[in-house]
């Protein structure tokens, strides 16, 4: 039996979430904003605070090293957009907690719920990334995603907490459609590590021995971005196949087979495919670089038609879950 006030907490819970990873958002596109700015007007900047201004007396050159090293009043957005994120994320992971203990079960049982649990395993995905990896700049975009989709949820995809229709009470509902959660929060940070690579290299092509100017040029190197990308999706893809797989055991058990072409199997086998594909050509000769890139992004692609368009336009034997 559902309990409202549980039920009326994670609302709560999910739409403080939805302020908060907008104000990180907009705190990492301040911050790419000024990163952003070209070396001369960088140069600026530091040449008026090295002389005070033009009513100011004569001051010492600025010592290299300094300039050259990130001052911390410089790094401050960073790190509060990254303390915006944390918070986003705490109250998030606290409002799916509150939906599943106000339904007694599992809390992705419909394309809300799926919604907002797979957002979550997005953003902890990127901030586990952010501990190890030069992330950041994948944040604005990332949270974009994050934050959009929730709006969506709450405002289009929004279903009261309630029981499960008798073909998702399963134990299989937590082992499936968390792995393929898990994999899709992966697949997420790929995507966005992908799309500012092909960005990165593209310029790097175009200023071919000059330094690359604006937003591209203030992003890592291809190469950084590249490992990033392929990184997530080495761990991605292994969690995706099981999730596969784990659905045609599901399907066997549920329906009397493992494996029918429904709408959902096929674009859920199209999305390994198209990853095995990109795996494959980061180590083939001819396609590793912008080729692979691309097919990363269809794959990226594919997954999201699979939990959005099939869910939504589609009739299959996956339908009954509702929105």
């Amino acid at each position: 039996m559902p309990t409202p006030l549980l039920a009326e907490l994670s609302d709560r819970l999910i739409y403080s979430a939805i302020a908060v990873y907008a104000l990180a958002m907009l705190t990492y596109a301040y911050q790419a904003a000024r990163r952003s700015q070209s070396p001369a007007q960088r140069s600026r900047l530091v040449e008026a605070v090295a002389v005070g201004g033009p009513s100011a007396s004569p001051a010492p050159p600025p010592n290299p090293a300094a300039v050259s090293r990130p001052a911390p009043a410089a790094r401050r957005p960073e790190r509060i957009a990254a303390a915006l994120t944390t918070l986003a994320f705490v109250l998030h992971l606290a409002g799916v907690l509150a939906r599943g203990l106000a339904a007694s079960r599992a809390p992705w049982g419909n394309m809300y719920e799926f919604t907002t649990a797979a957002t979550l395993a997005a953003t902890a995905a990127y901030l586990v990334f952010l501990r190890r990896q030069p992330v950041r700049d994948l944040g604005v975009w990332i949270l974009a995603l994050v934050t959009l989709s929730l709006g969506l949820a709450v405002t289009v995809l929004y279903t009261p907490a309630g029981d499960l229709v008798p073909a998702l009470n399963s134990y299989w509902l937590v082992i499936h459609v968390a792995a393929a959660i898990i994999a899709g929060g992966v697949f997420t940070v790929g995507a966005a590590a992908t799309a500012l690579y092909l960005l990165r290299r593209r310029a790097d092509a175009r200023d071919a021995g000059v330094a690359v100017a604006g937003y591209a040029g203030r992003l890592p190197a291809a190469r950084t971005l590249e490992d990033i990308a392929h990184t997530a999706h080495l761990f991605a893809f292994p969690v995706w196949t099981f999730a596969v797989l784990a659905g045609a055991i599901w399907a066997e058990d549920s329906w009397g087979r493992y494996w029918g072409w429904d709408p959902k199997e096929t674009w859920a086998f199209i999305t390994w495919v198209l990853y095995a594909a990109y795996l494959h050509a980061q180590s083939t000769a001819g396609w590793r670089g912008t080729k692979a890139g691309w097919l990363a992004l269809a794959g990226y692609a594919a997954f999201l038609f699979n939990f959005v368009g099939v869910n939504l336009f589609i009739n299959g034997l996956h339908s009954y879950a509702g929105v």
